[in-house]
């Protein structure tokens, strides 16, 4: 299951929340504190502590724009 750590007041993570929602992805959301010493989570996921980060299986993404750009690959809407 993808795994996206998010700040709820990031509009960054927001835009990507934004898109898998439009997708109807299932996600797992995990909140990470705002303060970047306690984003230890993060940190282990991704090696630096800047959300949003997603995670799909064996791919970690830290770049909002790198996360819409594979969903939209990875996860192709069927009309």
């Amino acid at each position: 299951m993808i795994k996206l750590y998010n700040i709820d007041g990031c509009g960054y993570c927001s835009m990507v929340r934004e898109v898998l929602a439009q997708m109807s992805l299932e996600y797992e959301k995990i909140d990470v504190p705002w303060s970047h010493q306690q984003r230890k989570e993060v940190y282990e996921a991704s090696g630096q502590t800047s959300v949003p980060v997603m995670v799909d299986g064996d791919i970690t993404l830290d770049d909002e724009y790198e996360i819409i750009d594979y969903l939209k690959k990875t996860y192709p809407v069927n009309s």
